[in-house]
């Protein structure tokens, strides 16, 4: 569990120290540690959607802010029998019913000053005894009680008065909350502000499209990051490609917002690069961050796969976030650091951890913790198959990734779990869902 008090909301960055081979919790801490919120900003109402409220939203005027009529009938003042005004005169009067009177309304209508109720059509009639004289009487089946005062009349304010409070600070908005924003008069809340995130491709051997020949890799980076990044709460930011080279690496992470692979034109708040942080010749990630200024806040961490993983920060309050070359050990580093810096940046706990069953005996690593995707069946956390550095097909059928602790675990015994970002809540089958089963009804 990841806890923070928040009493600062700059972009500055936290206080975090270079650190070297961290184990797993304490890389996931420091990452957390190291970012304060950002601060928050105005936004149109259909932007705000899935947006945390950065500040209440009050009533500007009351809702509703006129007394209306709940039914279609006459307003009427008075216990009857009344004499109807046309719609002319009560206009020229500045909507005024004397005793005795009424007027035709239609649901939703403004109810005239000096209306004590409304009566519904269906419980009144008109009579015409006197040639341009329209009188309004009660039928004999009317109920009684039909013209007691405030009768099917919506007040002003009888939703909410003006300066009440309808969203807190903090909610979670959603569909409904911006309706109420909109009733309530405003056109934009503000918001706290999701981190941007750019992203670097790097590789010269790497292709985008059909089948790599030797020598190549298929880009498995560029089609997922955009829509993980949203799972983690930034917003993606535009993607650069690079080859193998210092020059270029100093290019993309030289410049702001545009430089690094922004599409937004504001500049990215985090910059996450692929492959790179090694510490081979061709490995150019902690030379540029050095040339820039930046300090590497936490170089390798304690962990199988995704070791290489790296987060820096940039004098100008830009992270970037080195993930390893090799897919799985790629996506591993992405939720073990990613997730809690762009929680903190964004003013939010990162997911928990859930504590589960192991369905698998684990040898002893020690020094490292291993994190192994794996399925959930009947509260087990069961490892799955094809789980290599460099491989995607364990992941792409995986429920959570197990961090199975240096010391190893016996089957049958707690583990921590991390629910993958893409899996809204661990789902325990024993099997696939059956076409039966799909079209069988939930709400019995």
């Amino acid at each position: 569990m990841l806890v923070r008090e928040v009493s600062d909301v700059s972009t500055a960055n936290g206080s975090c120290d270079k650190n070297h081979g961290a184990t797993w919790s304490e890389a996931r801490q420091a990452a957390f540690d190291c970012a304060r919120p950002l601060g928050a900003a105005l936004v149109p109402l259909a932007e705000a959607i899935g947006s945390a409220l950065a500040l209440e939203v009050r009533a500007r005027q009351h809702i509703p802010h006129y007394a209306s009529s709940a039914m279609d009938g006459w307003a009427v003042s008075g216990s009857g029998p009344w004499t109807l005004v046309e719609r002319g005169t009560l206009v020229e009067r500045g909507s005024r019913l004397f005793p005795g009177e009424a007027s035709t309304i239609a649901t939703g209508g403004v109810v005239p000053e000096g209306a004590t109720s409304i009566l519904r059509k269906e419980s009144g009639m008109l009579t015409g005894d006197v040639p341009g004289v329209r009188n309004l009487v009660l039928i004999p089946e009317a109920k009684p009680g039909e013209v007691s005062p405030g009768r099917h009349i919506r007040p002003a304010g009888e939703e909410a008065a003006a300066g009440d409070v309808l969203i807190p600070e903090g909610t979670l908005l959603n569909p409904a909350h911006i309706a109420l924003a909109a009733v309530a008069g405003h056109n934009e809340v503000a918001v706290q502000r999701k981190p941007l995130v750019a992203v670097v491709l790097t590789g010269s051997e790497v292709v985008t499209s059909g089948e790599p020949a030797p020598g190549q890799v298929r880009d498995t980076f560029g089609p997922q990051l955009g829509a993980v990044i949203s799972r983690l709460g930034g917003v993606p930011s535009g993607q650069r490609r690079i080859g193998d080279s210092y020059e270029e690496w100093l290019a993309a992470l030289g410049g702001s917002g545009s430089a690094a692979g922004s599409g937004s034109g504001q500049p990215a708040d985090v910059i996450i690069t692929t492959g790179g942080t090694g510490k081979s010749g061709t490995d150019h990630f902690r030379t540029v961050v050095e040339a820039l200024g930046g300090r590497l806040l936490l170089d390798g961490v304690a962990m199988r796969p995704g070791h290489p993983a790296v987060l820096a920060a940039l004098p100008d309050g830009r992270f970037i976030i080195g993930l390893p070359g090799n897919p799985l050990a790629a996506m591993v580093a992405l939720i073990t650091i990613g997730e809690p810096l762009l929680a903190a940046l964004g003013n939010r706990r990162p997911p928990d951890t859930v504590i589960m069953t192991s369905g698998a005996d684990f040898e002893p690593d020690p020094g490292r913790t291993r994190l192994i995707p794996c399925t959930f069946v009947h509260g087990l956390a069961i490892p799955a198959s094809h789980t290599g550095p460099g491989m995607m097909r364990g992941l792409a059928w995986a429920d959570g990734i197990m961090a199975v602790p240096p010391q190893g675990i016996e089957a049958g015994h707690a583990v921590q779990v991390m629910p993958l970002p893409w899996v809204q809540q661990p789902q325990f089958t024993d099997g696939p869902v059956t076409n039966e089963q799909r079209h069988a009804p939930w709400h019995a």
